[in-house]
Parts: C-alpha cells; sequence; structure tokens
C-alpha cells in the first residue's frame, strides 16, 4: 500500500521536480486553525485539528511544498461568529497569513467578509481564506471571495447527489427534513425541498423542523413527531453534537425511518448509532476510508495508531496537497501568487482527480454514499470509534454528477 500511496504524491509534485529549486528561502508557513475547540462542538474541532496537524507532517516530511514546511496552530472560535472574528484579528496580528475554517457557515460567512476587508485595506499583507468543510452554497455564489476556496462539496452539490440516489428508491414515500437553524440547515431544507420535487415529486414531505444549533439536549421530541407523521425516511444536515444526540433520540424510541445525512461520520455519532444504525444511516460525501481500492489506507492506519482516533476529514489532504504545490509551482508562500496558482488547479487526491474551479473557487470532486454497517474485511475494513461498524460504499459519483452552476462575480486583483 506504501506504493500506492507514493504514487498519489506524484502528481503533486511532478510540475516542480524539474524546475530546480522550489523556493530561495524555505519558510514556515503557520496557518491559524479557527474552529470550535471547546464547547459541544470540541470533539469534531479537536479531532479534525489534529486530522489537519497530521496531514502537514506528512507535507513536510514528504516535501510537498518543497522546503516550505507547514505549522498548524489551533485558535477556539467555540463554535461562535463573533469569537471567529476576535481569533481571526488575533491570528492576523501574530502574522498569520492563512486561515483554515470549516465548522459552521455561520462563521465562515463573518470570516469571509472579514478577509475581504482586511485584504482591502492591507495590500502586500493579504490573508487566505481556506475552507475545509463550511458548505453554504453562498459563500462561492453569491458572497465568493478570491481570498476564499472551498475544498469541501457545498451543501447543494450533496444534495445534488444525495437526492439523484434516493430518487431511485422506490421505497421511499414520505420524508421528514430536521435541521440547524443556521444559514446551513435552511441550505439543506431548500435543496431537499426543490431537488426531490423535480426529481420524484410522488414524495411527500411530511414535516420539516428546524431547532438551534448546539442547544437541544433531548430530541426525543423531535423523533416523537418524526414519528407521529408515518415517515419512512429523514433528511438532516445535523453535525457534532446535534446529530449525535439526534441518532441517539432516534435509537430511544426505536424510530424505523432511514437517515440520509451530510454528517453521520463525524465524531460522536458513530459511537451513538452502535447497531441500532446498521444498515439505516447514510452520508454523503466526499470520500470513505472504504472506498474501492482503500486508497488512503496508510493514512487512516497512521492516524489511528498515533491518536487511536478516526480519520474521516478528507479535505485536509486535499487542501494541503494543493497549497503545497500552489506554492511549489510559483516559488512563493505569498497568499496572491498561491491563490492564482490555486485557480484552475487539478490534483490528484485521495477520491481521484479534483479540479479547483476558477470561476468561484469551489473544488469540483468525486462524491461518496454509503451505508453504517458492519465490519466483513472485504468492502468494509475500517470501523469507527472501535464500534465493529463502519461505512459501505453504495455507489461513487463522478464530480461532473453533482457540478451546480455558480452566480459567483469574482473581482480579483487588478495587479
Amino acid at each position: 500500500m506504501a506504493i500506492q500511496f507514493k504514487s498519489l504524491i506524484i502528481p503533486l509534485s511532478l510540475a516542480a521536480a524539474f524546475a530546480g529549486p522550489a523556493t530561495a528561502h524555505a519558510e514556515t508557513v503557520k496557518m491559524a486553525f479557527i474552529d470550535p475547540l471547546s464547547g459541544p462542538f470540541a470533539p469534531v474541532g479537536q479531532g479534525i485539528f489534529k486530522s489537519w496537524q497530521y496531514i502537514a507532517e506528512m507535507a513536510n516530511a514528504q516535501k510537498w511544498g518543497g522546503d516550505n514546511t507547514f505549522e498548524i496552530v489551533g485558535f477556539d472560535n467555540k463554535a461562535s461568529p463573533q469569537e471567529s472574528l476576535s481569533q481571526l484579528k488575533t491570528a492576523i496580528d501574530q502574522g498569520y497569513r492563512y486561515i483554515i475554517q470549516g465548522n459552521g457557515s455561520g462563521a465562515a460567512l463573518a470570516l469571509i467578509d472579514a478577509v475581504n476587508k482586511h485584504n482591502e485595506r492591507n495590500p502586500g499583507k493579504e490573508v487566505l481564506f481556506l475552507n475545509y468543510a463550511a458548505v453554504d452554497p453562498d459563500l462561492t455564489n453569491s458572497k465568493c471571495s478570491f481570498w476564499h476556496f472551498r475544498f469541501d462539496a457545498n451543501s447543494d452539490q450533496k444534495m445534488e447527489a444525495l437526492t439523484s440516489y434516493m430518487a431511485k428508491d422506490q421505497e421511499i414515500k414520505k420524508v421528514y427534513i430536521i435541521g440547524q437553524n443556521y444559514a446551513f440547515g435552511h441550505q439543506v431544507t431548500r435543496a431537499a425541498k426543490e431537488y426531490l420535487k423535480r426529481k420524484r415529486p410522488d414524495i411527500q414531505i411530511v414535516g420539516d423542523d428546524l431547532h438551534p444549533i448546539g442547544q437541544v439536549k433531548d430530541f426525543a421530541p423531535y423523533v416523537a413527531k418524526i414519528k407521529a407523521s408515518g415517515a419512512d425516511t429523514v433528511i438532516t444536515g445535523n453535525w457534532g453534537a446535534d446529530l449525535a444526540l439526534l441518532i441517539k433520540s432516534a435509537k430511544e424510541a426505536d424510530l424505523k425511518a432511514n437517515f440520509f445525512t451530510y454528517y453521520a461520520s463525524t465524531t460522536g455519532v458513530p459511537t451513538a448509532m452502535g447497531s441500532a444504525g446498521a444498515e439505516r444511516v447514510k452520508y454523503v460525501g466526499y470520500w470513505n476510508p472504504n472506498n474501492e481500492k482503500f486508497v488512503g489506507k496508510d493514512i487512516v492506519e497512521g492516524f489511528k495508531k498515533k491518536y487511536n482516533d478516526d480519520y474521516y476529514a478528507m479535505a485536509t489532504y486535499t487542501g494541503l496537497a494543493m497549497v503545497a504545490k500552489a506554492m511549489k509551482d510559483t516559488k512563493s508562500t505569498d497568499p496572491l501568487k498561491v491563490a492564482l496558482a490555486l485557480e484552475g488547479m487539478k490534483v490528484q487526491s485521495l477520491n481521484g482527480d479534483v479540479e479547483m474551479r476558477k470561476s468561484d473557487h469551489q473544488l469540483q470532486q468525486p462524491l461518496y454514499i454509503a451505508t453504517w454497517t458492519k465490519v466483513n474485511g472485504k468492502d468494509v475494513k475500517f470501523d469507527q470509534e472501535n464500534t465493529g461498524y463502519g461505512w459501505k460504499t453504495d455507489v461513487k459519483l463522478d464530480a461532473f454528477v453533482a457540478t451546480q452552476p455558480t452566480s459567483c462575480q469574482m473581482k480579483r486583483p487588478t495587479n
């Protein structure tokens, strides 16, 4: 498997292999990870923070960025947009020119605006925003920015893939939608209704709930409503504790409905599901460790050995691979030069060929739909959270299946 993994790195370094030294002066590129490291979403934030650090260590050892090395430092935003802005200011004051964020589109929307303003006022000291998981479509549409790059698929892309899969299942008759009451939750609800109506107008939407994010301790009342609706299927964009607690309540109430999720593979949810979620819970995402050839096996096993935790946030790999290649190709760590190099960039990541679309800085990539099932050592080799259950790939969808048009009218630097 080591040979296979090394082959993934080759496309990232070929361009610079014949160009001599990558940079005149090696630098340590410090990146500020601005995400929840305390509070109800801390388990997710902490796990993904470790994922960024693990991939940074790999990038440094394998010289993805030439002689430049990467250091990821955590800044706790407590899942708050306001605290995110405070931490951004602290990071900028400390000289950081790369910021990483993903857990929460509310925080991302605040950051993208603040980064734009900072860069306008401080030419030559620009900051680049690397978004690995905030998936509100507006971030690459009406709110798009030259200084923002998204390495996750947005919620419309994921819903396009999910509903295309659901449309083929004639057992689905009644759907209940539940989500968190903020930008992303609203986008999931809108897209689910819109896309199902287009693809399967016979499906009934029998309920639609939005709840406060990170505040509900017991989802039993919501599950009771789902049960009473007669829904055979639940669609939810919930993540972190909000999804873990929802699944826990569904299990306790013996809800028989199937769950179609975005984030059932994230920290805490597998434990909450256990055996009760088997064959009932699915997720749509850009990767599955139990993929067709177990690409990324070395990373999954190495991360588990080092942290006794599961590596699932594969955008950490894609993000650093692309940024490192941009630095190597341009022989620079300057955010402006790196941003220009990222536009239209194509690399081979752990999920296949991916491309950073120039028009809106939305990564185009294959997507997976997978089902929670018992480990069998064959197509389900890796479990999660030591449950004995993992994700079986149902389908891998080519990037074009989920591709969405963009309304982005990007303002690019004139110099």
